[in-house]
């Protein structure tokens, strides 16, 4: 928002939360937008569709749809000529009332265009001006953050659901050829999530011989800059199969920490891939999860190529942020199906 062209784009952005939460993502919004609408839970639907369509507007863009009860109830209204939606949510809509589908074009995969209703746009690169994020002054040291100070430590972050079951053996694989190493998860929100993901990775390491309990970290939900200490204390970032880190990655990248990961079928699997192609790494890509698993396993046992990763890291990741071509690119799409619809 804050590269666009001001002089031919004009933002309207709503906000919908049930909390009417202002945080400072929101006040970041509301500073880049030239109007900003702000609707708690208890402004009913009909109203805030009314805004909208008072407006006028020429092409209306969802963030994600699927999240939100509410957002999802918008999308299926016509409520501008134009209507499209990105990959906060990423899969396809199966709306009507959405024309366009908003991704990447290093994400997407050659036969992308039939994994939407909507028509798929492939934007330049990532498809994203993702701001590099701004890291603790400070490192903590491991002992500070609860964390053992001779393992190899895998860092695991994504939100538990993502973590398919047939994909529990890739832990307990990389352990018995890095018997040093600490696999870290996050806690989910849900007690009984977190424990039902546990009792999984218990049975998965009981196959292979091993005892979770020597091996698994459950972290609390951190606050942002222990989240970064997180990630600048660890040693190898192992991405999910089948769902893959966008913002988790790109933080990850931030601190410089070695990525590894798989691109899978559709491009929720792609985001890593895509990131690292960017940023000129294929050697931590694999082609399929035995590769993975060795990949991981080299990264553990060499500390010498896992420096030359993050030292290639380092050197190239300002090719990952504020890329302004995705803006370019956006922007000539936006001119490119202005008065559709009409």
């Amino acid at each position: 928002m804050q590269w666009r062209n001001r002089e031919q784009f004009e933002i309207y952005c709503y906000g919908i939360d049930i909390n009417n939460t202002c945080d400072n993502f929101t006040r970041e919004y509301q500073e880049q937008s030239d109007y900003f609408y702000q609707f708690d839970n208890l402004v009913n639907m009909e109203k805030i569709a009314q805004n909208i369509l008072d407006n006028q507007l020429h092409i209306l863009v969802y963030l994600d749809i699927g999240m939100d009860a509410r957002t999802t109830q918008l999308a299926g209204l016509r409520l501008a000529p134009v209507q499209c939606v990105t990959w906060g949510h990423p899969i396809t809509s199966g709306l009507p009332t959405i024309d366009y589908f908003i991704s990447s074009e290093l994400m997407e995969p050659t036969e992308g265009d039939n994994h939407y209703s909507e028509k798929l746009i492939r934007l330049s690169n990532l498809g994203i001006a993702y701001a590099k994020p701004s890291l603790p002054p400070q490192i903590k040291t491991r002992l500070e953050m609860g964390l053992a100070e001779d393992k190899i430590i895998y860092l695991n972050c994504q939100s538990l659901f993502k973590y398919l079951p047939e994909n529990d053996d890739i832990f307990p694989r990389i352990a018995r050829q890095v018997p040093h190493s600490h696999f870290i998860f996050i806690c989910h929100r849900s007690e009984f999530v977190t424990h039902c993901f546990q009792s999984r990775l218990s049975q998965a390491f009981n196959r292979y011989g091993l005892n979770w309990q020597n091996y698994g970290v459950m972290m609390p939900q951190l606050e942002q800059n222990d989240y970064f200490q997180l990630n600048l204390l660890a040693d190898i970032y192992l991405d999910n199969l089948s769902w893959s880190g966008g913002n988790t990655t790109l933080e990850a990248i931030a601190c410089q920490l070695p990525v590894v990961t798989c691109p899978g079928e559709f491009m929720r699997g792609r985001h890593s891939y895509a990131i690292l192609k960017k940023l000129g790494i294929t050697e931590t890509i694999a082609t399929d999860k035995n590769h993975y698993i060795e990949i991981a396993i080299r990264l553990g046992l060499d500390n010498q190529w896992r420096q030359t990763i993050k030292d290639y890291t380092k050197m190239n990741i300002d090719t990952v942020f504020n890329d302004r071509t995705s803006v370019e690119s956006l922007e000539r799409f936006y001119q490119s199906v202005v008065g559709e619809g009409k």
